[in-house]
């Protein structure tokens, strides 16, 4: 060690004991002023009118939508508390116990029933009523999902299935106790067993004619009951969905009421009933599992729309076929996956609409020594990380829009399009949530890990979508059979193809240009009909050709379809995929020329460029070329620095109140100060 080494610092120390003052000359730490908060409104301006791009997202209702934003946000029963800045916010409390947040979730039904919220859900018919209850749903699921999954059993699935498979008696009886909750429902499908396989499900229920009842048996284990939502506690009817045996023949699937409790909410005689336990999200459900020891129900507790046992047991139905009958039993799953799917969307926005607003007021690192922090959403990578997930959920919304339109003017002629549209979009846009809510959640750092900040449970709590009312791998399969169907049935026909957006199989087949330039990439014509209609087409063919392939060979024909799911999947996917761009179109071509037709125009070629630069398929079977896919990445990347400056509207234009966003979409500073 150098002599001037060793004397520096024995100054140091010695100053350090004596706590004399600094040598002027010595370096000393001043302090930095504090990084302060800026609201993105004040660098961030809008390009367009965001109460119209609203009204052009929500699609219908809005006031009713406000109605009930305003119930929630000024009720202490919604854990309302004001934060840093003065700002309030409304979320569940997920600190509660599960057995709290299911009395919470119960006192908040009670009260939106004190207000009328439910008015007419069951009793009121038309396109107009309908459209009511899924805004007001949706409303209920971007505040807490427990809140709409609650309602969603007791409505959709308990409520509508005695609306759909009942008869006039039943209507008269239920209907109107059910929508006052003097009757509390739910709906008894899945098994322990038996889930997706509806067709195998084992709780048997058989007549008995001398006392002209109903006897509903749970045979094994494997054939309790599980996963019923209002079941563990507050249910005290159920819907039971059995085998049905008359004269020890099988007659399928059929549907009951059976009464699981009393007024007083004791469990009835020779039924069993536990508690399904925590789950990883959606604690305010109380899921529960029942069992039947001989139940005897009145023959009248049939629902009886699509068969019946007169009082000497015998078997009526109007359905000959087995197959169409069980297919006439699963009709109410395709409004509750309507639901699902537009209220994963809502889901999306919320996530969405917290991560821009952060991304555009917190800043990170420096470009230039000692220059300015940068904001997180001008950094190239945050903008791909968040855009085109942004994009993706705007196209999903034009589309989620157009299947409740379909839904609520369905005919007895569209109800097939709307059982493979519902199971395409319900599977494609529940998956978008997830992956959508995980990102947001990592672009939010640390403070995604918050509850308050409601990304991270909001994923908890919507992960179950991916799975109930049908798994998402298993409807995917079934949307590529039911495309298989119509493709075999047009050619054995030698009929042009109708339905299911088939109809440009009846043109020629297209051919994708060599050069794709950046106005080529996002010319509307290239993006629908050629490059996702000749996916589709392609896809379809080659599906239908492997199948048969396999059948030739000896395969039976579901085993067939089980060898094929590679393409399946493809095919399912690009088949969803072409419905959500074709609604994006539809809207598109429907504004004035001016600021919202050409945002919304950028918007539609992210979603179009991004599912091309995503999805393998496009390389695997040549329709774009290593070159191509190298210009649609390029083209994505100039998209996001296109849509930049829209971000603050467009997550404004979704409309939803700043009561329902966590304190980090606004002043995360003062949300985090010491108080």
């Amino acid at each position: 060690m150098s002599e001037n080494c060793a004397l520096r610092r024995a100054n140091v120390l010695a100053n350090h004991i004596l706590q004399s003052p600094h040598h002027p000359s010595t370096i000393s730490l001043a302090r930095e002023a504090c990084l302060q908060y800026t609201p993105p409104e004040v660098n961030e301006s809008y390009g367009f009118q965001v109460k119209e791009m609203r009204k052009l997202l929500d699609g219908h209702n809005l006031e009713d939508r406000d109605w009930l934003y305003g119930i929630i946000i000024q009720s202490n029963l919604f854990n309302r508390k004001e934060r840093g800045g003065g700002k309030v916010f409304v979320s569940p409390d997920y600190n509660e116990t599960m057995e709290q947040q299911r009395e919470i979730s119960m006192k908040r039904i009670m009260y939106f029933l004190e207000n009328g919220v439910f008015k007419g859900w069951l009793t009121e018919t038309g396109p107009e009523s309908e459209l009511k209850k899924f805004a007001l749903y949706e409303v209920c699921g971007m505040y807490d999902y427990s809140l709409s999954a609650k309602l969603g059993v007791h409505f959709l699935l308990w409520g509508n299935a005695i609306k759909f498979f009942g008869t006039k008696r039943h209507h008269e009886k239920w209907l109107k106790d059910t929508e006052d909750y003097l009757v509390k429902g739910c709906f008894a499908m899945t098994e322990l067993g038996h889930g997706s396989n509806v067709k195998g499900i084992e709780t048997v229920t058989s007549y008995d004619p001398r006392t002209e009842e109903f006897v509903i048996n749970t045979p094994c284990e494997s054939a309790q009951k599980y996963w019923i939502g209002e079941a563990a506690i507050h249910a005290n009817h159920a819907i039971v969905i059995s085998q049905l045996e008359i004269n020890e023949t099988n007659q399928g699937i059929h549907v009951f009421i059976a009464q699981i409790r009393d007024q007083d909410g004791n469990i009835c005689p020779n039924i069993h009933i536990a508690d399904c336990g925590h789950k990883i999200g959606l604690n305010g459900v109380d899921n529960g599992r029942i069992w039947f020891d001989n139940l005897r129900i009145p023959r009248e507790n049939l629902l009886n729309s699509v068969a019946d046992v007169s009082p000497d047991g015998e078997y009526v139905s109007a359905i000959k076929n087995p197959d169409q009958r069980f297919g006439a039993f699963l009709a109410p799953l395709t409004s509750g996956r309507v639901t699902i799917a537009s209220c994963a969307i809502y889901s999306a926005k919320v996530g969405l609409a917290v991560a821009i607003r952060y991304s555009l007021s917190r800043r990170a690192f420096s470009i230039v020594a000692n220059g300015p922090e940068v904001l997180l959403l001008d950094y190239p990578s945050h903008q791909r990380r968040l855009l085109p997930l942004l994009a993706k959920t705007y196209a999903m919304s034009f589309a989620a829009n157009d299947m409740k339109m379909m839904y609520v003017k369905r005919t007895p002629e569209t109800n097939k399009e709307i059982h493979v549209i519902s199971m395409g979009l319900k599977a494609l846009l529940t998956w978008h949530n997830m992956r959508t809510l995980q990102e947001c959640r990592e672009a939010c750092g640390g403070q995604g890990l918050k509850t308050e900040n409601r990304v991270g449970h909001l994923k908890g709590d919507y992960d179950v979508q991916t799975t109930f009312e049908g798994d998402n791998n298993v409807l995917m399969q079934q949307v590529s059979k039911s495309l298989f169907a119509e493709y075999v049935s047009c050619k054995k026909r030698n009929k042009p193809f109708k339905g299911l957006g088939l109809e440009h199989m009846n043109s020629p087949r297209p051919v994708l240009p060599t050069q794709l330039t950046s106005s080529t990439l996002r010319c509307s014509h290239f993006q629908q009909k050629n490059v996702f209609c000749l996916r589709e087409r392609d896809l379809l063919e080659r599906y239908t050709c492997e199948v048969a392939e396999l059948q030739e060979r000896g395969k039976s024909r579901e085993f067939s379809f089980l060898l094929s799911h590679q393409l399946s999947e493809d095919l399912s996917k690009a088949f969803a995929e072409k419905a959500i761009l074709q609604a994006v179109l539809d809207a598109e071509a429907k504004l004035p020329a001016g600021s919202i037709k050409d945002v919304v125009g950028l918007v539609r070629s992210m979603y179009a460029l991004i599912c091309m630069e995503e999805d393998p398929s496009f390389l695997r079977y040549g329709y774009l070329s290593r070159d191509s896919v190298g210009d649609v990445r390029r083209e994505v990347s100039k998209l996001c620095r296109e849509l930049r400056p829209h971000a603050l509207a467009l997550v404004t234009s979704f409309g939803i109140p700043d009561a329902f966003l966590g304190p980090i979409a606004f002043n995360w500073i003062e949300a985090n100060a010491w108080s």
